[in-house]
């Protein structure tokens, strides 16, 4: 079994400035700020989470946060290969003591994630921030060979991996994709529809973003149906 924790989100009433794992606001950072440039627009990435790197599920690292960045879109600027680890359109930010190839500027603040106000189109995004409370639990191993699995074993596999998490084992919903330079972990799936605001991972996309396993880099993709 692989050790995961399940991720509930709690809006915060409050910015939330404590080197934790959170969603939305604004970065802790722990060294000197490191934030993304899009390769295509040259500005800003938006910042979507914080993930703390435990020991006790990632190992002893010098890396101790995870930032994770994407393209942002509005109402008249869209991007196309945010779902592609090497398209520059999104990055995995390791501190401390990470090796991040992403162009980036010192800026300590930036755009982050939103929601919608029912019905009100781009006008009406509103900031939004989230803690988490999470779940300790484990997921089955990856498996390989799964040709001659029955319908209902291969059903029972997908369904154990479904699910907001930190860590564990991912679900694709296509093909099986890992980053190409391993070995890599899990360090996030992230379901695009069940999550309390905006991201765009296509139609009902889910996020995989990996950690290596010294833990000084990551990597994140997409997929959807």
């Amino acid at each position: 079994m692989v050790g995961k924790y399940d991720i509930e989100f709690i809006e915060a009433d409050a910015p939330i400035t404590d080197p934790v794992t959170k969603f939305g606001g604004q970065p802790v950072w722990l060294e000197r700020p490191e934030w993304p440039l899009s390769k295509e627009l040259g500005r800003q990435m938006q910042f979507v989470c914080q993930i703390a790197l435990d020991p006790d599920i990632f190992g002893v690292s010098p890396g101790r946060m995870a930032y994770l960045f994407i393209t942002g879109e509005s109402e008249d600027e869209w991007v196309d290969g945010t779902y592609d680890p090497d398209s520059g359109e999104n990055a995995v930010i390791v501190q401390p003591g990470g090796t991040n190839d992403a162009v980036t500027v010192a800026e300590r603040e930036g755009p982050s994630l939103y929601t919608f106000v029912d019905g009100s189109g781009w006008e009406g995004t509103v900031p939004c921030e989230y803690s988490v409370n999470l779940q300790p639990g484990e997921d089955p191993e990856y498996e390989d060979e799964r040709v001659e699995w029955s319908e209902a074993e291969f059903d029972a596999y997908e369904r154990s991996l479904d699910g907001n998490k930190v860590a564990g084992t991912p679900g694709f919903i296509q093909a099986d994709e890992f980053p190409e330079a391993g070995p890599w972990r899990l360090l996030l799936q992230h379901d695009s529809m069940t999550v309390p605001f905006h991201v765009n991972f296509g139609d009902a996309g889910i996020g995989y973003a990996y950690i290596s396993e010294d833990g000084r880099s990551g990597t994140f993709l997409w997929q959807c149906y």
